[in-house]
């Protein structure tokens, strides 16, 4: 112990908390995408469709989503220590039988439970770091915390993709051992338990009405594209299901005496924008690294591994972003800063509609930089003015709703740009291909020079594939241009947030609740 430690044990107290949670938040964080490059290799295992492997993601994302709200209630009643513990050591034993797993069902199975106990992982782990740290260093906790929530999800394709290929498949869930066991006696011994109210009623319609909105609501994401949407009548009835229930819920929540999430946190008008806020860093985070390694893969030719570790320096630019940020805590507007990681996230998109197929690793890893640090200085500042003037009793219901948020953005934002890729896809091939004819100057030039023979089947095959190609090129693309959009249209937003309180007036509040 330094000298430094030893004369501030607050301080050294608040540093074993934070990583403690911060271990249980890389684990969860891990997992929403290590597991997906090792889909195909579990597929071979169990001997799966491609449609069926699917539900290995399925399980896991519908249970998160629907049990994530429980979480405020569960640490009132239970206490927030209690629930985190539990919920690590269900989480760490679900990955060792997901790793075991001999069957497809038990697969299936085992995910579930991970999504069930890994629900409550993060925003648990947010609202920890929230109570532990006083309000004038919440921009500094936000940004150790945030590293694990945005990095884990940009590392894990490549830290899967070297588990799958060098050892096996489920090492992807055997790797959740130590950082389970670790976060566990790191929460035993240093993190304080909260009151427990017992006088807290569960509003069980709400629950209910809750999940099955938001369950149906993922189902029809998730299987939407590979059922072709609202030709098919699960969707059509997932998507009924989910309006009407989040209908009811709303209605509910706003006349029942009890309900299962206080309609007192949207007054908080800051609480209320960064959820829209968080919705749209959600799609633009997990929509880029849902297109970039099919776009590496299947268009540029890179294999797994390679895809894996050019995609990882975007994460350093998340990180270094994210250490910036908190220097910069409470000596520059944090509005400012959400600006800054909007144009920027913005620029990294324009550059991507420039990318074609003569791309080298560089101007992959160059965007991808540009990208982390934006989303670095949008969701650490973001991550502390949504909270800024909560109510404390309201923190942990709220980091869970907080959570919810990113991940249906992140659930919306790959449906949709994955449906918008295809219909792109398709509409391209179908105006490249009106060029394909003996007028084309350059077509007759490259017939002339022996690079395509139009007499034999094998010659329009092979022009018919560089259509394709180029029209799959062009699509991605636009699919760029889309979110970059998305971003530019999300500025405004930042005149809706006020100001965080001056630091004066924010100890004098904190010293009035403690």
């Amino acid at each position: 112990m330094t000298a430094a430690t030893a004369a501030n044990p607050e301080s050294a107290h608040r540093g074993l908390v934070t990583g403690s949670v911060m271990l249980a938040t890389i684990m969860q964080a891990l997992d929403t995408t290590i597991a997906n490059v090792a889909l195909p290799h579990m597929q071979g295992t169990m001997g799966a469709t491609q449609d069926q492997i699917t539900w290995v993601l399925t399980s896991y994302i519908v249970a998160a989503a629907i049990f994530m709200p429980l979480t405020g209630f569960l640490s009132a009643r239970c206490g927030r220590k209690r629930v985190f513990m539990w919920s690590v050591v269900g989480f760490t034993v679900a990955s060792m039988l997901c790793g075991a797993a001999q069957s497809l069902n038990q697969i299936v199975l085992f995910r579930l439970l991970q999504g069930v106990f890994g629900a409550s992982l993060v925003p648990l782990s947010q609202s920890v770091l929230l109570d532990t740290y006083p309000r004038e260093r919440h921009g500094s906790a936000m940004a150790m915390w945030g590293v694990g929530v945005m990095v884990g999800p940009i590392l894990g394709p490549s830290l899967g993709g070297w588990l799958t290929e060098y050892y096996n498949w489920r090492w992807v869930f055997y790797i959740n051992l130590p950082f389970g066991v670790l976060a566990w006696l790191g929460l035993a011994a240093f993190v304080r338990e909260t009151p427990i109210d017992r006088t807290r009623r569960f509003d069980l319609l709400g629950f209910a009405l809750l999940s099955l909105g938001i369950g149906a609501l993922q189902m029809m994401l998730d299987r939407g594209e590979s059922l072709d949407w609202f030709t098919n009548p699960e969707v059509v009835i997932e998507a009924m299901l989910s309006g009407l229930a989040l209908y009811l819920f709303i209605v509910h929540m706003f006349t029942h005496e009890h309900p299962f999430i206080e309609p007192g946190l949207f007054k908080d008008r800051n609480f209320s924008v960064g959820l829209l806020f968080i919705f749209i860093v959600g799609v633009i985070l997990l929509a880029t690294m849902a297109l970039l390694p099919p776009f590496m893969q299947g268009l540029l030719g890179y294999p797994v591994i390679n895809v894996g570790f050019l995609l990882a320096p975007r994460g350093v630019g998340t990180m270094i972003a994210m250490i910036a940020v908190g220097k910069l805590s409470g000596k520059v507007d944090v509005r400012y800063m959400i600006l800054l990681g909007l144009m920027l996230t913005s620029l990294s998109l324009w550059e991507m509609t420039n990318f074609n197929t003569d791309i080298d690793g560089w101007d992959i890893v160059k965007t991808g930089i540009t990208q982390g640090v934006g989303l670095g200085f949008i969701f650490v500042p973001l991550s502390t003015i949504t909270f800024a003037t909560l109510a404390p009793h309201y923190r942990t219901e709220g980091t869970a709703l907080f959570s919810l948020m990113r991940n249906i953005g992140s659930s919306i934002g790959i449906s949709v740009v994955m449906t918008y890729l295809a219909q792109r896809t398709q509409a391209n091939h179908a105006a490249f291909a009106d060029y394909i004819n003996p007028f084309n100057l350059a077509l007759r030039q490259a017939v002339e020079a022996g690079a395509y023979n139009l007499s034999t089947p094998q010659g329009l095959t092979a022009i018919n594939g560089e259509v394709t190609r180029q029209a799959a090129t062009l699509a991605y693309l636009q699919d760029f241009r889309l979110m970059m959009w998305i971003t530019l249209a999300a500025i405004p937003l930042i005149i809706l947030l006020r100001a965080s309180p001056k630091k004066a007036a924010v100890n004098e509040v904190h010293a009035a609740m403690e």
